[in-house]
């Protein structure tokens, strides 16, 4: 089989040979036709952000493909089936083997490359805001970066659990995603202070906020709660350190701070996770309430490109690799 690597004493990336993969009696092995890029393979690559142990280094949180080999006791899945699923590693490559309970299948009419851009965002999405944040009916949500490839489902996602939507983005393109995925408020982060568009639209603040950027949002996100909200850290993108770090604010409001990563947890939560998620989705997809959001789609030889493009920060939605045979 064939991967993306990672050159030896350098973060240059290349296509080269690796060993097959061998299947056990509850797993399937998958050809993969598609995957997608997240910040986790930039900083992977970068050797900041390791696999968990004993999981492969190729790098690829997620992947959409077509069943090539099951094992005994499979019975989910046949050879054939178009299956996606979310992966710890091994997405840039043309071969995977997965958990079969790790696999979803592909709803008709949409594309490999339609399917490897849900895994990572929506089931970030689905667990931050209906397990983890327990949103309900009619609650604020404040969600940041709203036009990165999480921001986008997690907007679908609020919508569909009956949620008002509260998103930021710093230019009027992303805004404009925001608004056509159903956002009830938009907010440029560059030219307003979202705390006080926040106070001004809740008057209380909002009952949950999904904090891709951390330190430098820190002040703001206090004043954009509500007493008893909860706050949950997906991301560093505005630094991890805090100056002048006051606690008073967390005692007054009752706040609920929680970091939340995906990666980290285990293959037997996973699974429960995909099945629920598959659940509630499925037939979102299916009626095109749910849809996965596409900047762009590069070809595997050109993931230098494709990365470089994440870089800049000017995708809306997901960037995502074809693996050409």
């Amino acid at each position: 089989m064939k991967a993306i690597l990672v050159e030896n004493n350098s973060t240059n990336l290349y296509i080269d040979e690796v060993q097959n993969q061998i299947i056990n009696e509850h797993e399937i092995k998958v050809n993969i036709k598609a995957t997608a890029i997240n910040r986790a393979d930039l900083l992977q690559r970068m050797g900041l952000y390791p696999p968990p142990p004993g999981e492969t280094e190729i790098m690829g949180l997620e992947m959409s493909g077509v069943v090539s080999e099951v094992g005994e006791k499979v019975t989910n899945v046949t050879v054939g089936d178009r299956v996606y699923s979310l992966l710890p590693g091994g997405g840039y490559a043309d071969t995977v083997v997965i958990q079969s309970g790790s696999a979803m299948k592909i709803p008709d009419g949409m594309t490999f490359e339609e399917a490897a851009a849900i895994p990572e965002v929506f089931l970030t999405a689905y667990l931050n805001l209906k397990l983890i944040g327990a949103l309900q009916k009619d609650e604020f949500v404040l969600i940041h970066a709203g036009a990165s490839g999480v921001g986008t489902a997690a907007i679908q996602v609020t919508k569909e659990m009956g949620a008002k939507v509260i998103a930021t983005a710093g230019s009027p393109e992303k805004l404009e995603k925001c608004r056509e995925l159903g956002a009830d408020y938009v907010i440029n982060y560059k030219l307003d202070d979202f705390a006080e568009e926040v106070r001004k639209i809740t008057n209380e603040g909002v009952h949950v906020i999904l904090d891709f950027i951390g330190a430098s949002y820190w002040e703001r996100n206090c004043k954009s709660i509500r007493t008893g909200g909860k706050w949950i850290l997906l991301g560093l993108l505005g630094d991890s350190k805090i100056s002048n770090f006051d606690l008073t604010v967390m005692l007054q409001k009752n706040i609920h701070f929680i970091g939340s990563t995906l990666r980290s947890k285990s293959k037997e939560f996973k699974i429960q996770l995909t099945k629920e998620f598959d659940a509630f989705a499925m037939p979102l997809f299916e009626n095109g309430s749910l849809r996965p959001v596409i900047d762009k789609v590069y070809s595997w030889q050109d993931v230098e490109e494709a990365h470089e493009y994440m870089q800049l920060n000017k995708n809306i939605g997901k960037i995502v690799l074809r693996i050409d045979e």
